[in-house]
């Protein structure tokens, strides 16, 4: 065995480690899609994650962990949905550039790598949507591929700037999207101390740093993966349909109830660039109403809705609808839509018109007198 032989696993590890602290290290350009291969050292933290869940056994339970878990679940899932999503990704509202970088941030805590390289993957699912080159198609890489295991090939660890113009040239977010470990490091480091703190503050709760580190670093980051990840996944299989988008998204109540929003994908496929993806009243989208509520503080502005067009084009149930749905449909996205007219008006706005025209047509006959024309 030569000495490039038995080394081989130590630079192959250490380039692993490398690409972890530095997400533009040694990252190689291959032709997407790219092998159904995972890359196991380097996505040995994201398996490990998944492996520490085990630790509940050894921490034990309370409602308090269990309460900071849920709530740190809410508050990352808002930030992927609303932030990573419909901003970073859509540009569906507008913002400060200090709000900007706050909201990467915020979003990184959810530990789905940097805004650039989550915006870049996304739109470019958006350009391939279940076509060979979607990287996350159940309809081309499976269901397992496409919902936990596509991201570990190494065709997905860069950042294509090019796809994300736009946001790459704002030095901060570069920088954060590149050494994006640092905001992990700084998260579970600030999870513990919430519990030293709650240890310390109120002992009756009956918890400690550890176990308010695994329930609330471990567990509810698991479950923001997985949440977001049926996104990919489960709305490519089951619901339904409202419209033509040419490939396999779908509407599904219960993943958005569990994504806050996002399981409305059928709507979101159809008409990108709205901050709204329940299109209707009974359509929950959590994400919205929070960013609705953030835009009356000054934080964010210019929401940006649905055309009426749009939201009733291209339809498969079109001729299912009465007239009366169409009307309730636009008022419920807040369209001035035109209201019915009594007998009486209408009778009145048709004389109206019909004297119009006889005396445009007089005038008319009589301009073509005065020159002669015929």
């Amino acid at each position: 065995m030569t000495s490039k032989q038995w080394t081989a696993p130590f630079r192959y590890a250490g380039r692993a480690i490398k690409q972890f602290f530095d997400g533009d290290a040694a990252v190689k350009k291959i032709e997407l899609p790219g092998e159904k291969k995972v890359q196991w050292a380097r996505n040995l933290p994201y398996f490990a994650m998944h492996a520490a869940c085990l630790l509940v056994f050894l921490v034990g339970f309370s409602w308090i962990a269990l309460g900071v878990c849920v709530a740190l679940y809410f508050l990352r899932m808002f930030a992927i949905t609303g932030f990573f999503h419909r901003y970073f990704s859509h540009k569906t509202f507008k913002t400060s550039r200090a709000f900007q970088f706050v909201m990467a941030v915020w979003g990184m805590t959810a530990i789905q790598r940097g805004p650039l390289w989550w915006a870049a993957h996304h739109r470019h699912h958006h350009r391939h949507s279940d076509e060979h080159l979607d990287l996350h198609s159940p309809k081309q890489r499976g269901m397992l591929w496409s919902h936990m295991f596509w991201f570990t090939n190494e065709a997905a660890f860069g950042t294509n700037q090019k796809a994300v113009h736009d946001l790459a040239k704002f030095s901060e977010l570069r920088f954060v999207n590149r050494f994006d470990s640092l905001v992990y490091i700084a998260f579970g480091v600030a999870v513990f101390g919430l519990g030293i703190g709650l240890d310390a503050l109120f002992p009756a709760l009956g918890t400690s740093g550890w176990q308010i580190f695994v329930w609330g670093f471990f567990v509810s980051t698991v479950l923001t993966y997985h949440g977001t990840y049926t996104i990919n996944s489960l709305s490519h299989k089951f619901g339904n349909q409202r419209y033509k988008t040419g490939d396999d998204s779908r509407n599904n109540f219960w993943l958005a109830l569990l994504t806050l929003g996002e399981g409305w994908h059928n709507n979101h496929h159809h008409y990108q660039s709205s901050v709204k993806q329940g299109f209707y009243w009974y359509e929950i989208d959590i994400t919205y109403y929070l960013l609705k509520a953030m835009s009356w503080t000054g934080l964010i502005w210019d929401l940006r809705g649905v055309p009426e067009k749009k939201l009733m084009s291209n339809r498969n149930d079109q001729g299912s609808l009465s007239s009366d749905e169409q009307l309730a449909a636009s008022r419920a996205e807040g369209f001035a839509a035109p209201r019915k007219k009594s007998g009486a008006a209408s009778t009145l706005g048709k004389k109206a018109n019909d004297a119009k025209d006889k005396l445009g047509e007089t005038a008319g006959n009589l301009g073509r007198k005065a020159t002669g024309t015929a």
